[in-house]
């Protein structure tokens, strides 16, 4: 079996563990299948690229597994017309899933090194739509606020003022609440005139937020 066939049926496979797992949004799931995740680990993980599970990346940071990047997506009820913020963007790899659904994705890094590298992935595979900005994620970007959706790659013990404040009416959160280097609770959150109405989707362990962007890397 070459190396092609072989990343074809672990890709099949992962394809079926989200469908088995609930996934049943046709949007998200062709975001999967069109995305090669192969593209966003570190060569020396690529055998686990289409393991559902978390791998290591440059800057300390990680991948998150598929079915946890699955259910994140699902969770912000996208559609085609919305602007989505992506804080942390690591690999790209989520960036690049949510490229393929939505008009456009601005999406946040605090860590030069990683930011180039995504930009440079994300560009080779045509996805002109995502931007790739080296920021403070916890601020936001004002500039191009609102957001219809807001989606957090790391653990905050509360939704920082500013991303609340540039998210859209109406719009959509989804975030890791709890302390760092410990499980945290995956939440969404929907911005009703009410105020913010939560939903608890399930536990999650990400690496944690920092303010302010990398003085090194």
């Amino acid at each position: 079996m070459t190396e092609a066939e072989k990343e074809a049926v672990e890709r099949a496979e992962l394809l079926l563990t989200l469908r088995k797992r609930g996934m049943l949004d046709r949007r998200v799931m062709r975001a999967f299948e069109q995305v090669p995740r192969e593209r966003f680990v570190d060569p020396a993980f690529r055998d686990l690229a289409w393991a559902d599970q978390a791998l290591p990346i440059e800057c300390g940071q990680t991948i998150s597994q598929p079915s946890v990047v699955a259910l994140m997506t699902e969770a912000l009820d996208l559609d085609a017309k919305h602007s989505v913020l992506e804080v942390g963007t690591g690999s790209g790899y989520h960036a690049a899933i949510l490229g393929h659904i939505v008009r456009h994705v601005v999406t946040l890094e605090r860590y030069r090194t990683l930011a180039h590298s995504a930009a440079v992935r994300l560009r080779q595979l045509g996805l002109a739509n995502v931007e790739v900005i080296v920021a403070d994620g916890t601020q936001g970007l004002l500039a191009r606020a609102p957001f219809d959706r807001i989606v957090l790659n790391a653990a905050v013990r509360e939704i920082p003022a500013p991303l609340i404040e540039q998210l859209s009416p109406d719009g959509i959160i989804v975030a890791p609440l709890g302390p760092p280097d410990e499980t945290q609770m995956l939440v969404r959150f929907h911005k009703a005139e009410e105020g913010l109405e939560r939903r608890d989707l399930g536990l999650v362990r990400f690496v944690p937020m920092r303010e302010g962007i990398a003085a090194t890397l």
